[in-house]
């Protein structure tokens, strides 16, 4: 029984405890029932029932504690040296290969989402080490925010206030009939999407690597790769994205906001935009805790004025390079980093000379030009698909792929696919539109609830059917193995 992903036994339990959770509106039984939830899904998430596998966790869980516990009690200065030991552990447990492998533990043991706790107990440890969290964090409510199941796998990376907001507060949010017909159709439109689009994705792109390899004429192989870079990004968002919905869906029903973690990415005209929009949780929390201070670090020591935007980039560079160092462990992921951080620090890089050799107002008006936003659109995606072979791949499948075609025609690929998506992303661009525009007295058409009770029951049946007709299981979720 796959209870780790977007599985219908998933949501089942996912449903069955938010039930549970509303048979009282008292914030302690609330808490209770999803600590035991939490507790109890950690378990079935075991592969066989061994509490030795758990004794890493626990260990990573405490030490993180004890940190928190010491700031508590008014020794703030313990909050550095306490980051820098749950860096270390998290380092250590993860088994990072600039480690000597005879550091490393020798048996296997549970890191199921530690990636996600690692980013929480740091959140904790740096808020209360500044002052800016003044609750004090008991041991039930710490294990409850780091376990909560529906963000321990795969995110999104949720604030401690704003999880203490909602789950301790006196009285529950509100939940109308409205509200759960509007989660209900949230999981059926996410579970569609990892279940059955991310299923298809999967298998074209599994596909498109096959032909690949084959002895095909060069125009057969040419749209092999088109297709093998094309996929992969609506592979992932369908993925992720949908996973993310079924979470966010289950949580507030249980009275839990948690925060987006998409909003169009696709529509970026900039790889900075794009970051804004995509894994936003991640890349914010990689903006408060890394960009800023770095930024603010580097700006009281270099006081010349003509270095201050280059500041930004430099900045921009170290904090999107450790997107990919936190994504995986290996040289692929790290160069994932360089690419992810020399996008974004390109991206800024250009905007510095438009507007230091246009101006600001001549800038502001390209930036709202309707074909400058379309090519960059199609640019934002072709890069962020073509830096994902270092995503899904390693170095012995990417010397395959690449060494299947050669240089030259590789440009003419991503060439045709900046241009590819630049038509395609502006025609979707101005269809959604239309569509919004389509008014109604209760609002835009496409949005009425009514629209949405005959879009999500098309969606759940094409997800029935096609799930027994194909009878396939659908790729796991991609980001919880991070």
């Amino acid at each position: 029984m796959n209870m780790d992903s977007a599985s219908l036994p998933f949501i089942g339990f996912g449903l069955l405890i938010a039930v549970v959770s509303n048979f009282s509106s008292s914030h302690k039984w609330r808490s209770g029932v999803l600590f035991l939830a939490s507790i109890g899904f950690l378990a079935m998430l075991l592969p066989k029932a061994s509490i030795v596998l758990l004794l890493p966790l626990a260990g990573f869980l405490l030490l993180g504690y004890a940190g928190i516990v010491l700031v508590q009690r008014g020794w703030p200065r313990v909050a550095t040296v306490s980051i820098l030991a749950v860096i270390a552990a998290y380092i250590w447990l993860k088994k990072y290969t600039f480690l000597p492998e005879g550091s490393f533990l020798h048996f296997p043991y549970f890191t199921l989402g530690l990636s996600y706790i690692f980013f929480r107990v740091l959140h904790l440890l740096i808020e209360l080490g500044d002052g800016n969290e003044r609750r004090r964090v008991g041991p039930l409510a710490y294990l409850t925010y780091l376990l909560n199941f529906t963000t321990l796998v795969s995110g999104p990376i949720q604030r401690y206030d704003d999880f203490a907001r909602d789950q301790f507060a006196p009285s529950p949010e509100p939940l109308s009939a409205d509200d759960i017909g509007l989660q209900l159709g949230r999981i059926v439109r996410g579970f569609f999407k990892v279940n059955v689009v991310a299923m298809l994705l999967h298998a074209f792109q599994q596909d498109a690597l096959t032909d690949l390899a084959q002895p095909l004429p060069l125009a057969a192989k040419l749209f092999a790769a088109f297709r093998i870079c094309v996929v992969y990004p609506f592979f992932l968002y369908a993925n992720f994205s949908g996973y993310i919905d079924i979470v966010i869906a289950l949580a507030r029903l249980m009275r839990l906001r948690l925060p987006e973690n998409f909003n169009r990415p696709f529509s970026a005209s900039s790889f900075i935009d794009f970051w804004n929009r995509w894994h936003i949780t991640l890349s914010l929390w990689l903006k408060t805790y890394v960009y800023n201070p770095l930024l603010l670090f580097l700006m009281r020591r270099i006081t010349t004025t003509a270095l201050e935007p280059f500041l930004g980039v430099f900045s921009f560079f170290v904090t999107f390079f450790l997107v990919g160092i936190w994504h995986g462990r290996t040289s692929e992921f790290a160069l994932f980093g360089v690419l992810q951080g020399g996008g974004v620090a390109i991206n800024k890089l250009w905007q510095i000379f438009l507007t230091r050799t246009m101006g600001r107002k001549s800038y502001k008006q390209l930036c709202s030009n309707a074909l400058y936003v379309a090519f960059g659109r199609g640019l934002t995606f072709s890069w962020f698909a073509f830096t994902l072979f270092w995503f899904w791949a390693d170095w012995k499948q990417i010397d395959g792929v690449f060494g299947a075609l050669n240089a030259v025609e590789w440009i003419c690929v991503w060439i045709a696919i900046w241009l590819a998506a630049t038509a395609v992303f502006e025609m979707w661009e101005r269809l959604r539109a239309a569509l919004l525009s389509i008014e109604t007295a209760d609002g835009p058409l496409l949005t009425h609830r009514y629209a949405l009770v005959v879009y999500t029951s098309i969606l759940a049946f094409a997800a029935v059917l096609i799930t027994v007709v194909l009878n396939q299981p659908a790729p796991d979720v991609v980001y919880k193995a991070f």
